[in-house]
């Protein structure tokens, strides 16, 4: 195994030496590699669509027998690419290995008798379905397991078939499991369990060889577009002296039978297997496409024995500089689940593949959705979460079942921000590495982590004592420079004009993330960190007319019939126009599932769908009362919203900052719209001038104060000489005096990519993210800015109670934790 870890320079050597096509031309390491490859791949398969014509392979037309013949050509091809006799092997082109996987389990569920299924610890969430339809199954938690189970006498399944699925390559960590168990199977069993073999991740980077049919899985799986980045195709290789499976399927489609009656409930099945299998029309033109893709694949990079060599190198690299990675205090920045079975550098062992999750000093877990957050502005492609291999996952973080069904019901869902739970993270990092990736991929990636994730100076040895100060309250020293509302999600902002009193409720200011769009095939509202082209379509609040309306500004103008919609504001629409009526509908915002009301008009959904190109309705969350009467509402700020105490102590990136606790009786639970946590959300603008001056400071351009989304900007009053402003003041304030309302602070704003994108022209940027990320990390997240909500008061008496209301221009006072004891002094400060 030392001969596995040559030196790198000696490595580098080598590569040149065997004078990969993809290190001789500059032109392919442009973009992780894929402007070259898929450049040559769309042209070859442009071309072969413009100089041939192909039809339904069911007739007898020219067009037609020329797709037969290319079908049947391809099918040779990729038998070839796994040196698979065409005497022995079939090939059935499905959609994706999950087709393939669940084409297999339809046959088995069709056996009179059903049938039993075995599965391994590691399998993908697809190879775990299988388990449903089975009779009886069992999961084999480790590989002593399984080969225990090998060499067990033959058990009394009957006269019921068996099925034993395991990945060649875990698609969590890359461990490469033993081939070999197939073989054994075979042998012990004496053909009464079945062999599914997972080879989706393993031959993305691989070869397998299937030259010997006594030794190869009964049914193998691929992803094609894992192997070749186009086109998006899946395949099922069958052994054809395990075909008798399928002889029991009980559907057939358009192309597999010879002879149907209608009378009578009969029908003759076509001879050859995959004629038996591929029901209907073939997607045709993605199999000349993977003809093309094979072709260019070989040019570029030779065969897949090559790209293992290449992909294991770079594996080793990239595991060796995460694993040296130490924090000042000598603690490790990242935890690798890499296999005791599996050794990186032995391909036989281990794939390109390395997951992880990152601690700080303190051994705290970093959150990987604020990793995710920060690799998308770098441009790092990678994922996060569970993977989609549950077992794995599992048992590599230590959770047990009851503790994944706790998470579950507390709000985890894979990808999102719940994802540390009681000291464990729910999920992980996975980076890849395939032919495309560089040794200059690994490298950046390596000191991406240590420029973001690697604390350079000893945390506190205790941590420090959390002081407030006694400081009375200010008079006058703060106004409200600007107020907004964002009537869209995601959408523009309104500017509530000077002097005019706008409405606070208790879900936010009045009009504020009322209305959303939303995706017309998955229900899920859209947003501006996937399409950024949101920035430009600016709504406005016209309380005269009592209309939301809504123009398109930038590139977005003319590219609809109209550059200017608009909608009542009224809850019930109908009193102005039944083009604007509603129709419930289920949506999902921020993970929420709730019940919003779709506009039924196709010129509304039209006019937003061609602006951003994405097939969407415009929706509204139920209106609400003023704050005094019953919420419709059904959405509440986050739980994990709360004061912590960050100005008074050095910022260490992955601290924890204590709690300041809340007042008794008080909760941060709060009711909100379409918002994302809290009902308001406030930011100083002294604290944004001095962000700015640290994005100025390294050449980048400063961020305007609605990249932030915020709905209060407060300000120093101009009477106050330059030099004192006082920023990130914020994090110590814990309530408001804003002209005669009172609002209370809940904790500090967790930002992510989407502060990159500018407001005025939809572009993308690397800040002020990431300075952000350097100066305001606290607890593994970036912060910056302060979730607010109204303090309801109970003597609804006066004007301003039965109707809060603030305005651009109002003098803001702020209050400290120690100023208010106990709940009489803040009912009596309210009063």
């Amino acid at each position: 195994m030392e001969d596995a870890r040559v030196s790198y320079d000696k490595a580098v050597e080598e590569l040149r030496l065997r004078e990969y096509p993809m290190l001789r031309d500059t032109t392919y390491l442009d973009h992780a590699g894929t402007t070259l490859y898929a450049k040559s791949l769309i042209e070859r398969f442009s071309n072969d669509m413009i100089t041939n014509l192909y039809g339904n392979p069911h007739s007898a037309s020219n067009a037609s027998q020329l797709t037969t013949r290319r079908i049947e050509d391809v099918r040779l091809r990729l038998l070839s690419l796994f040196k698979a006799d065409p005497a022995d092997f079939d090939v059935v082109f499905v959609a994706n290995a999950t087709a393939g996987i669940k084409l297999v389990m339809e046959a088995l569920r069709d056996q009179e008798e059903g049938y039993w299924y075995g599965y391994h610890r590691d399998a993908h969430t697809s190879v775990i379905g299988v388990r449903e339809a089975a009779t009886r199954h069992r999961c084999f938690t480790t590989d002593a397991e399984v080969d225990q189970w090998v060499e067990e006498v033959e058990g009394k399944l009957g006269d019921r078939l068996g099925l034993f699925a395991y990945p060649a390559q875990s698609n969590m960590n890359g461990r490469r499991l033993p081939l070999d168990w197939v073989r054994r199977i075979r042998m012990r069993k004496q053909g009464s369990v079945y062999t599914l073999l997972d080879a989706a991740a393993l031959v993305s980077t691989s070869p397998l060889d299937l030259s010997d049919a006594s030794c190869a899985p009964d049914f193998t799986v691929l992803s094609l577009y894992k192997v070749f980045g186009f086109p998006d195709l899946g395949a099922l290789i069958i052994r054809k002296a395990a075909g008798s499976v399928f002889d029991k399927r009980r559907y057939f489609g358009g192309g597999t039978v010879e002879m149907v009656c209608m009378k009578e409930q009969w029908h003759a099945k076509k001879a050859a297997l995959h004629e038996r299998l591929e029901d209907g029309t073939l997607p045709i033109h993605s199999i000349m496409a993977l003809d093309a893709a094979m072709s260019v694949h070989q040019e570029l990079y030779r065969s897949l024995d090559e790209i293992s060599r290449h992909t294991s190198f770079l594996a080793l690299k990239l595991y060796d500089d995460l694993k040296s990675l130490k924090h000042a205090n000598g603690t490790s920045v990242c935890r690798i689940y890499n296999d005791k079975a599996a050794m990186y550098g032995d391909s036989a062992t281990q794939g390109p593949v390395v997951a992880f999750n990152l601690r700080n000093p303190c051994g705290g877990w970093v959150s990987n959705a604020e990793v995710e957050k920060l690799a998308a502005v770098r441009n790092f492609q990678l994922r996060t979460g569970g993977l989609c291999n549950p077992g794995g996952v599992a048992s590599s973080l230590d959770l047990a079942p009851w503790e994944m069904k706790e998470n579950f019901s507390a709000g985890q869902r894979c990808g999102n921000d719940n994802d540390i739970i009681r000291a464990k993270p729910t999920g992980m990092i996975r980076v890849s590495l395939g032919a495309m990736s560089t040794l200059k991929d690994v490298t950046s990636f390596a000191d991406f982590i240590c420029e973001f994730f690697v604390e350079d100076t000893p945390p506190p040895l205790t941590p420090p004592v959390v002081s407030l100060g006694t400081e009375p309250p200010t008079h006058s020293r703060l106004h409200v420079q600007s107020l907004a509302v964002y009537p869209i999600k995601s959408c523009g902002a309104f500017s509530v004009p000077p002097g005019v009193a706008w409405e606070v409720r208790r879900e936010g200011l009045a009009w504020d993330r009322e209305w959303c769009l939303v995706h017309q095939g998955t229900g899920v509202a859209l947003s501006q960190k996937r399409y950024s082209k949101m920035a430009l379509i600016r709504p406005s609040i016209d309380l005269e007319e009592g209309v939301l309306r809504v123009q398109l500004t930038g590139i977005l103008r003319d590219t609809t019939f109209a550059n200017e919609i608009s909608v009542p504001l009224s809850a019930d629409p109908r009193l102005f126009t039944e083009e604007s009526m509603y129709k419930d509908t289920s949506a999902q915002v921020c993970g929420d599932q709730i019940q919003a009301k779709t506009y039924r008009s196709s010129r509304i959904s039209d006019f937003f769908s061609q602006a951003l190109g994405v097939a969407c309705h415009l929706a509204r969350f139920p209106a609400v009362g003023n704050g005094s009467g019953p919420l419709a509402c059904a959405r509440h700020s986050k739980p994990h919203l709360q004061k912590k105490d960050m100005s008074s102590r050095t910022r260490i990136p992955g601290a924890f900052p204590e709690t300041i606790p809340a007042m008794p009786g008080t909760t941060v639970s709060k009711p909100i719209l379409l918002s994302n946590e809290s009902p308001i959300l406030t930011i100083s603008r002294s604290s944004l001038n001095r962000l700015n001056e640290l994005i100025k400071a390294e050449g980048g351009k400063a961020a305007q104060a609605e990249v932030f989304r915020a709905n209060i900007v407060v300000a120093e009053n101009p009477h106050y000489p330059p030099g004192a402003e006082q920023p990130y003041a914020e994090d110590d304030w814990r309530y408001l005096q804003i002209g005669q309302q009172y609002f209370e602070l809940l904790g500090p704003c967790r930002r992510c990519q989407m502060i990159c994108v500018d407001q005025q022209t939809a572009e993308r940027n690397q800040e002020p993210f990431v300075t952000l990320s350097k100066t305001r990390r606290f607890d593994g997240r970036v912060h910056f800015g302060e979730h607010t909500s109204l303090l309801a008061r109970d003597d609804l008496q006066s004007p301003s109670a039965q109707n809060p209301t603030i305005m651009v221009g109002d003098n803001v006072r702020t209050y400290f934790d120690e100023e208010i004891h106990d709940d009489d002094t803040l009912r009596a400060l309210v009063s």
